[in-house]
């Protein structure tokens, strides 16, 4: 058989992506997994406490887990972006920059990318001073002054995580109170380092020539607009990959995220969804649910090819 021929292909290997890749496998589905990131976000996350079976493991482990199930039942995953998707009479053409594919059908697990503030100084001192990743970039703190802004789970868990390095970690949060789930806000709460800050919203990163030294507040903090601090963490949600996706006529809701039904069959026939791209799911966003949708996704994508 043509190796760029598949019955399916899963775009995205996260959570959802490699479960599908799972069950996939289960049917005897011919497939190949296509990503940037094997593991998906989750491997961001310093600490994971919610994924049944493992009360605690780390983000990048529980990451490597998924792909290496994967692989173990046969998967042929490979580390391309997917630059085009095309309809065809009887399936859809995949590109990547190095290959095109060919494929019945199709489950998209693109997942989210960062959401950025929008706000000066935060392009120029990228790498210096502004990160998106706190389990990335934490021990490059050690012992300095850090802030994270957002109030929902990463928010609160990267602020978690810093204040195992950093002498002094701010949370900036716009409400006033925090989103995330009562058992990360109780840790922060604990937590002598961290020091919460509410309805207050950054407006410019400032720093020298090589980086970050003060944040801009819209509001005054202990008499002063301006805060104090070596690093800006951003933790402010994601946006949905949904590019591509439309390219090829998939309907998304008002915030751009993919439109569903229970079986995550998209409006277009041969076209699943399942993760944190899905609009069902767009305010609860957790790995339980991505993968659980994965699996649905595969059935749904079983019966598609089977009735074909």
């Amino acid at each position: 058989m043509d190796d760029k021929k598949y019955e399916l292909i899963i775009v995205g290997t996260g959570p959802a992506g490699l479960t599908a890749s799972i069950y996939a496998s289960r049917y005897h589905i011919r497939h190949l997994v296509l990503g940037t990131i094997f593991g998906g976000t989750i491997t961001l996350a310093s600490e994971v406490e919610n994924y049944p079976g493992f009360p605690h493991i780390s983000g990048p482990e529980l990451g490597q887990k998924f792909l290496t199930h994967a692989q173990k039942l046969g998967a042929t995953v490979k580390n391309e972006e997917v630059i085009e998707m095309q309809k065809e009479k009887d399936g859809f053409l995949i590109r990547t920059r190095e290959n095109k594919y060919q494929t019945k059908a199709l489950i998209i697990a693109t997942g989210t990318e960062r959401r950025h503030l929008g706000i000066p100084g935060e392009g120029k001192y990228l790498g210096r001073g502004v990160s998106y990743c706190s389990t990335c970039d934490a021990p490059f703190y050690r012992e300095k002054i850090v802030a994270v802004v957002g109030g929902a789970n990463a928010a609160c868990m990267g602020a978690i995580h810093l204040a195992k390095f950093a002498k002094k970690v701010y949370l900036i949060y716009r409400r006033d109170r925090l989103r995330g789930e009562p058992a990360w806000v109780n840790q922060i709460k604990k937590e002598p380092k961290i020091e919460v800050i509410y309805n207050t919203n950054v407006t410019a990163i400032l720093g020298d020539d090589n980086k970050v030294t003060h944040l801009k507040l819209d509001h005054p903090y202990q008499g002063k607009e301006t805060l104090t601090a070596d690093g800006i963490f951003i933790e402010i949600g994601g946006i949905p990959m949904t590019t591509l996706a439309k390219t090829v006529g998939v309907k998304t809701d008002e915030d751009n995220f993919i439109i569903t039904n229970e079986m995550m069959i998209t409006n277009i026939p041969g076209i699943f969804c399942a993760g944190d791209i899905n609009s069902s799911r767009k305010h609860y966003q957790q790995v339980v649910i991505a993968a659980a949708e994965g699996a649905t996704a595969a059935l749904s994508a079983y019966k598609y090819l089977h009735e074909k």
